[in-house]
């Protein structure tokens, strides 16, 4: 066994001749615990947060979204994408046209985003599980065409539509000669993805319909896929976007709503700098305990120099005591966190305040990450090892 570490592992759990040191040691073991808890809850919470709002995106995105890298639409009737919904990975494909567009409703306006698709827009995502109300989801019939809005619109049927005619100046004198307008009706049904980008924007409607109204034949704003299951995502997307080339770009759930995403993840390394500066001053208390254990051991270390000792190995006897308080730290607070957020995530103590329905769940959301937990794990070693090397150095000439 190597010798340093094995006197260390002695001083850790041997009784001192001051009760005090105990004490301060039990304290930095706690310090460093404290943080590193600190760390795996908050992570995790920021996990499940990003999780929770994933999995709302899922049920209106879908798994691989292919656009024009530049200008609106493009042809679905191009080879290279004909190409892309014959591949054996894909299981459903669909041809979808977004525009914005003026509804009203007798004295209401309102500026919307509307979004045409095909008739099996049901199986290329889950809409269902974020429909509310009596009716079903209809995008049209043989007599009118229908339009599942966001819950934020809050429109009654029928809904007037607007869309300015392609290649037509507006018509000071005549305005509306300049638009192409229809109506749309309510199935009885809204969605509700619980984001304003979607709820107070978006109106899912036939994309014939939307067509009609734009003067297109095959043009589509995207080409939107689902994949067959216990597909590779990632190696999908690089074989299309090798058929398709640079003319066209390819996006997963995650890159199409790269911005929400991004800003959780800076809100999520903020915390965790944050974290790890406490964890920093949590060390601190290392450096006082190994401080008053190396005036406690005085004697031994006058013995282990007699018995041939150098001052190097002395220096590492203490080395060893500073990063096995930051181990036993970092294992005990990581055992704490998880627990705590099996905890949370099982029963929900505690709970996000604001009762009556106002936030989408009641307590904070929690989702551990491996990976998270392994960063955790190093982070805490590395600066828990890195606090008392210079420390213990100094300290061991000065008061050696």
């Amino acid at each position: 066994m190597n010798f340093p570490f094995y006197i260390a592992r002695r001083y850790l759990f041997s009784k001192k001749k001051h009760n005090a040191i105990n004490i301060i040691s039990g304290i930095s073991v706690c310090g460093v615990a404290l943080a590193t808890l600190a760390l795996v809850c908050t992570l995790s919470v920021f996990n499940g947060f990003q999780d929770m709002v994933a999995s709302f995106f899922t049920a209106f995105d879908p798994q691989l979204k292919i656009t024009v890298r530049e200008g609106k639409v493009f042809d679905a009737q191009d080879e290279r994408i004909r190409a892309v919904c014959a591949l054996p990975e894909v299981e459903v494909f669909t041809e979808t046209l977004e525009e914005n567009a003026m509804v009203q409703y007798k004295d209401r306006q309102a500026m919307v985003v509307l979004k045409g698709v095909e008739d099996n827009f049901e199986e290329l995502t889950a809409i269902d599980s974020i429909l509310y109300g009596a009716g079903e989801f209809v995008l049209h019939d043989s007599i009118v065409n229908y339009g599942v809005m966001g819950t934020g619109l809050e429109f009654v049927d029928p809904l007037q539509v607007y869309l300015p005619k392609r290649n037509v100046k507006v018509n000071m004198a005549n305005p509306g000669a300049s638009f192409n307008r229809d109506y749309l009706y309510s199935p009885g049904v809204v969605f509700v993805v619980n984001q304003q980008e979607y709820d107070g924007k978006y109106i899912l409607t036939s994309l014939d319909f939307l067509r009609q109204l734009l003067d297109y034949t095959t043009e589509v704003s995207a080409m939107e896929l689902k994949l067959k299951p216990n597909v590779n995502t990632s190696s999908v997307q690089s074989k299309i976007e090798n058929i398709l080339g640079d003319d066209f770009v390819v996006q997963n759930r995650y890159q199409q709503q790269a911005d929400v995403f991004r800003i959780m993840e800076i809100e999520k390394l903020i915390s965790y700098l944050f974290l790890t500066f406490i964890l920093m001053i949590a060390c601190f208390n290392v450096i006082g305990s190994l401080s008053m254990l190396i005036l406690d051991k005085k004697d031994d270390v006058v013995t282990l120099r007699s018995l041939g000792a150098s001052d190097k190995l002395i220096s590492r006897i203490f080395l060893f005591e500073g990063r096995l308080i930051s181990l036993f730290g970092a294992i005990s607070g990581i055992a704490l966190g998880l627990i705590l957020c099996f905890i949370q995530q099982k029963f929900g103590i505690i709970s996000l305040g604001g009762g009556g329905g106002t936030f989408v769940v009641d307590a904070y959301p929690v989702s551990v990450h491996a990976w998270d937990v392994v960063l955790i794990f190093i982070t805490v070693l590395a600066v828990g090892f890195l606090s008392v090397w210079y420390p213990v150095r100094y300290l061991s000439k000065r008061l050696l």
